[in-house]
């Protein structure tokens, strides 16, 4: 390994030095002579970046060219980032504590809206060009993917390219592309042009906007010859044919999501119209119970870890899953290995398991009502009812269980005061129902049930990208609103009552819904310190409102604004599969309280029938 890039002094005097000396177990070293250089970047602490698991399976695949050299980068705390820009130290990446600047590629996870002054502070720190308009032959490519460059918009500026959808199937041939234009003493110019041409890419400097007098969007068109109108988004629709990781990195300090993480499916059935997720990531795919069973067994041995998480939107929705577990708990159980089983329905499968898989010491189980009303679970498309809620928490407290999370949504669309309410209610009958089931003598001491409410934020590519968002004040009346209803309940004691910051999830949405016009403001607030945005205790609201004003930009037009049905949407360019008038359909199918049926009960013709594999073409001859 070359020379540290931060000194001996330097590393002492921060937190988690840790975090920029590269060099850990499973860690890539080439020889970067003729080799294309990708720096991946997660703008955000190594903490939570490499948690992250699709940058490790990308990380993977891209080494596993024998032409490519992809290394990692990660925002620097706090500690860090002062210390570069007084030094003028430039940001380095871990494996060759090479400059990121000297890199042939950029490449940033953009995984939620609020990391998005974090990019600013990579290009800065690395000394490349915030606008992508100002970069020379010699900067890097910087290229944008994951759920956020479903709406790149508010970003454009700051990117060359942005991957739109599974980064698995396009990169060999922007690789050889790059290899082919620039190899060949191509301009950097050359190589963008045709590098938007090809399926999944988008380079957003080779399209034009033009504004209606009352600010919403008249047209987006492409301005240049061979520039598609609609970018296609890119899926794996084999998921067995795609290389998984063989060797996932271990970090020398404890990271989030410190444990082996096993993607069992992607996409989802349940047709939840808040979630964005469930529909960009349409259609459901499964992998195959041999596939998993052989990478199980692979990233274990390979990296020591005493855990394994089974991954995906909804757990219990994977065909093979009571194969999988108990081929887990047979396999690893006895030699100590714990198994995670995030995203499950609470049902007497479920629980059975988890009892079988949790230590004697048992966790909170967590519920996901997302609304506190039948009605309002019906608008959403939840699927949940009441009495399979209370069921499930009967089934727990008998298990042994006698802590359990609720998550829920205020602001949802056509909420009111009885939904709020409905809350605390709901969970005033969950404690009702420990007490009621289990005898005083089996009890293991009082129930605890802690409700969590985040805000409401509409997001493209969903049935409630049409919704109206609440302010800021509307959001807290509704929060107060269910904390005084869970004071009066009966069970109060055992209650707990949290929910988000409401300013934070403003600014989401505005980033969420956000056009071009957006990326002055995120520019200014950067200037003026906003960073880490992600981090309570860094996230300032008042340099955010300060550079709206200063910009002259209304971050009202983008969240509590009415939305006409046939608006032109900053992200319309971008097919995810989904259609619009499948999301129009169930946008009507919401405001009249009626449900649709999940992926396996009944087609709904949304559209991802058209990659021809997955969830539509189970069951067929």
């Amino acid at each position: 390994m070359k020379k540290l890039a931060l000194s001996d002094e330097i590393l002492l005097s921060i937190q988690q030095p840790a975090c920029y000396i590269g060099n850990e177990m499973n860690v890539t070293i080439k020889d970067p002579a003729g080799k294309i250089r990708f720096c991946m970047c997660f703008p955000d602490s190594y903490q939570i970046g490499m948690s992250h698991l699709g940058m490790q399976i990308l990380h993977a695949k891209f080494n596993s060219r024998e032409d490519v050299y992809c290394e990692r980068v990660f925002s620097p705390w706090m500690d860090l980032d002062p210390i570069l820009r007084e030094r003028k130290i430039p940001l380095f990446a871990l494996e060759s504590q090479d400059p990121v600047r000297d890199f042939d590629f950029l490449g940033i996870t953009i995984q939620y809206e609020m990391c998005y002054t974090n990019i600013l502070q990579i290009l800065d720190l690395s000394g490349i060009p915030l606008h992508a308009s100002d970069r020379g032959e010699e900067d890097p490519i910087v290229i944008g993917g994951g759920p956020c460059a479903y709406n790149p918009e508010p970003l454009a500026p700051f990117f060359d390219l942005f991957y739109i959808g599974e980064g698995e199937t396009r990169y060999d041939a922007l690789f050889d592309l790059y290899k082919e234009i620039r190899g060949n003493g191509g301009s950097r110019e050359a190589f963008l042009l045709e590098a938007a041409k090809l399926p999944g890419i988008y380079g957003p400097g080779f399209y034009d906007v033009a504004y209606k007098e009352d600010g919403t969007i008249a047209s987006f068109t492409p301005n240049r010859e061979g520039i598609p109108e609609k970018i296609r988004k890119e899926i794996v629709v084999e998921l067995d044919d795609a290389p998984y990781i063989e060797n996932p990195i271990v970090p020398f300090i404890k990271v989030t999501q410190d444990r082996v993480v096993l993607e069992i499916q992607r996409g989802c059935i349940r047709g939840c119209r808040f979630c964005q997720a469930g529909n960009v990531y349409r259609p459901l795919r499964e992998h195959g119970l041999q596939y998993l069973k052989d990478y199980a067994y692979k990233l274990l041995k390979n990296t020591g870890h005493d855990e394994i998480s089974l991954s995906s939107l909804s757990s219990s929705d994977y065909t093979h899953l009571k194969e999988l577990v108990t081929f887990l708990i047979e396999e690893f159980k006895g030699k100590g290995v714990n198994i995670s089983l995030p995203s499950l329905r609470i049902d007497a499968f479920s629980l059975d398991v988890m009892g079988k898989v949790q230590d004697v010491k048992k966790s909170s189980l967590t519920f996901a009502p997302e609304a506190g009303s039948q009605r309002l679970r019906d608008v959403i498309n939840k699927g949940l009812t009441e009495e399979v809620i209370l069921k499930g928490a009967a089934e727990a407290f008998h298990g042994g269980w006698n802590r359990v999370k609720l998550y829920f949504m205020l602001g949802l669309p056509t909420e009111t005061v009885e939904d709020m309410e409905g809350i605390a209610l709901l969970s005033q009958k969950v404690a009702e129902t420990y007490y009621d089931e289990v005898p005083k003598e089996q009890r293991q001491g009082k129930v605890q049930v802690v409700a969590s409410s985040s805000f409401f934020v509409p997001k493209p590519f969903t049935p409630f990208q049409w919704a109206r968002m609440c302010t800021k004040e509307e959001f807290l009346e509704r929060a107060y609103i269910v904390r005084s209803k869970i004071r009066e309940m009966k069970n109060a004691k055992s209650l707990k009552y949290n929910w988000h910051e409401a300013d934070l999830s403003v600014l989401e949405g505005v980033m969420a819904r956000g056009d071009r016009r957006v990326a002055v403001v995120l520019e200014e607030a950067y200037r003026q310190g906003a960073v880490f945005d992600s981090w309570g205790e860094y996230f300032n609201n008042d340099i955010w409102m300060k550079a709206f004003a200063d910009c002259g930009v209304d971050p009202e037009f983008y969240t509590t604004r009415e939305r006409d049905l046939d608006e032109i949407f900053p992200w319309d360019f971008i097919d995810a599969g989904v259609s619009k008038e499948f999301l129009k359909r169930e946008w009507l199918q919401a405001v009249a309280e009626q449900v649709t049926p999940n992926c396996r009960e009944r087609c709904s013709g949304c559209g991802a029938r058209g990659f021809g594999g997955g969830v539509c073409y189970e069951n067929q001859n």
